[in-house]
């Protein structure tokens, strides 16, 4: 019954994270389907872009979410390998959905909650790293490779069990692959940016506003 209960908790691991959130708040209560807008993308930033502030949080605790549920449970009531077994489900289930034809984000907002079930420490110093990189470059991309490299060096360093380190390793190369279009751009100097509210410039006086798409 044991293994059986796990067996289900993996299965549930997997369907959970293939849930896209950002469909269901897109087009549930924005009535906007994501994937004909911005990137393209069912990842959190795409709705940021999108959508807003409201609807891409409501987006990046959901994605959070059903990384830390099901690794959480598997942490607390199963060995470290079964836990990365789940984990591993729950990523996969996010970065290709069952419910979308195998289609899903990148990973990045499911493998963070995934990171804080299991590890809170190394979630801090990868959140760190990932705000200060954003503040610098304002490239959510290469936040997230960095972040996701601080996540498995960190991991090693902090001794972390060696079933966390197999983790962090493989979640990091899974990351860098999703992101492989992201580095192709950042290394062509031509990846998008944010812009934070101290960035943008109030209009020169008898300037007028700036026509959509040349903002």
């Amino acid at each position: 019954m044991y293994w059986f209960l796990g067996a289900l908790l993996v299965v549930a691991g997997y369907l959970l994270g293939s849930i896209p959130f950002a469909i269901v708040v897109g087009k549930g209560i924005w009535h906007v389907d994501v994937r004909d807008h911005g990137s393209g993308n069912v990842g959190t930033t795409n709705v940021f872009r999108v959508l807003g502030r409201r609807a891409g949080t409501l987006v990046l605790i959901g994605d959070m979410s059903k990384g830390f549920v099901p690794v959480f449970v598997a942490g607390h009531f199963y060995p470290a390998w079964f836990a990365l077994i789940v984990a591993l489900a729950t990523l996969l289930g996010h970065m290709y959905s069952v419910f979308l034809r195998g289609g899903g984000g990148k990973g990045v907002a499911t493998g963070a909650g995934i990171v804080l079930a299991l590890m809170p420490g190394v979630f801090v110093l990868a959140l760190g790293v990932f705000l200060i990189v954003l503040l610098v470059s304002r490239m959510v991309s290469l936040a997230s490779l960095c972040a996701a490299l601080t996540f498995a060096v960190s991991t090693i360093v902090l001794d972390e069990p060696v079933w966390y380190q197999v983790l962090s390793i493989l979640a990091t190369l899974v990351v860098f692959w999703a992101h492989r279009g992201n580095i192709r751009r950042i290394a062509l100097r031509c990846e998008n940016r944010v812009t934070f509210p101290w960035n943008r410039r109030a209009p020169a006086a008898g300037a007028g506003a700036a026509p959509d798409g040349e903002k």
